[in-house]
């Protein structure tokens, strides 16, 4: 076993993983995996800079995951940064942040690459199950992008494209400031438009339609799931490899949207971080069901940073 630490830094969230790792089993032990909402992302697809009270949220979750990492004596760290600070003029401010934290600097990593690790983290356990069609179709959506990844045993062919959560709602949701308590059916079908110009891009590289299993991966799908489960609070085993039916997608995407902010905020598996985005998240879901006859979707809480952790490993 080899003692990994994994940080993957989106534009919503930060994630840490600590596992060991064993190449030979194909075995991978949680040791700790945590989640912050930082919103790294607030504001870049407007000003093109990461905002400073961004960077210094940051940069408290770094602080604390050096110590969580010092504690498990992982021997190898990889931290990886994704669509916010790829897009920002001042993303050096951000590389030097990290470096003295972390004593590593963060590889701002291509869509491509990012497509990669989530493939490998989302499919590298299911590869023995019978019961899942292939080619699968890997779908990560983050707060600024979305990753699509056809595959069978290895990467067939991916795409990222401009639409995330935290992207849809300040590009379409947010008048003078605040995010729409709940959104116009203006509002909703600009952003579904904005959903569709990306999925057409997607397919122009990746056959989305040819895909057997769809599996969804980040907050906003396994959010989704949890709703649909009715939890009385975020369950992670009860979430990865459930399945979703598009009925049941559509359902809880419509009262998302024409939800308020209170509302959303009561459900007791939303995150306090989602509670403004997760209407974008679930409709760019909804939208790629639909876009490819998916009848469900087989959530995995596992995901880029498993696959980062791997390649550490």
């Amino acid at each position: 076993m080899t003692r990994v630490a994994a940080v993957d830094c989106g534009t919503n969230s930060i994630r840490l993983l600590v596992a060991d790792c064993d190449p030979e089993t194909g075995e991978l032990v949680d040791l700790d995996r945590r989640m912050t909402i930082v919103r790294l992302g607030q504001g870049v697809d407007r000003t093109g800079r990461l905002a400073p009270e961004a960077l210094e949220r940051t940069f408290a979750a770094c602080r604390e995951y050096a110590a969580v990492i010092k504690e498990h004596g992982a021997e190898r760290l990889r931290f990886v940064a994704t669509s916010a600070s790829r897009d920002a003029e001042n993303r050096a401010e951000f590389v030097r942040g990290v470096l003295d934290i972390l004593g590593v600097e963060p590889e701002v990593i291509s869509g491509d690459q990012e497509a990669e690790f989530s493939f490998t983290g989302a499919t590298k356990e299911l590869k023995g199950s019978d019961h899942l069609a292939r080619p699968y179709l890997v779908v990560d959506i983050g707060g600024g992008s979305t990753e699509f990844v056809v595959g069978d045993d290895h990467v067939r062919a991916a795409r990222s494209v401009d639409v995330g959560c935290v992207r849809m709602t300040e590009r379409h949701l947010v008048r003078d400031g605040v995010v729409s308590d709940p959104p116009t059916d203006a509002q909703i079908a600009a952003m579904r438009a904005d959903i569709e110009a990306a999925l057409d891009l997607a397919e122009e590289t990746v056959p989305l339609r040819e895909a057997r299993t769809l599996v969804g991966l980040a907050g906003s799908v396994t959010t989704v799931s949890a709703i649909a489960q009715d939890l009385p609070e975020y369950d992670s085993q009860a979430i990865h490899h459930s399945r979703v039916s598009h009925d049941r997608v559509r359902e809880i995407t419509d009262w998302l949207l024409h939800s308020t902010h209170a509302e959303r905020a009561a459900v007791p598996s939303m995150h306090p971080g989602r509670v403004d985005v997760i209407a974008a998240g679930a409709l760019v879901l909804l939208s790629i069901m639909e876009r490819i006859g998916a009848e469900e979707v087989v959530v995995s809480e596992h995901d880029i940073l498993d696959g980062i952790a791997w390649s550490v490993a």
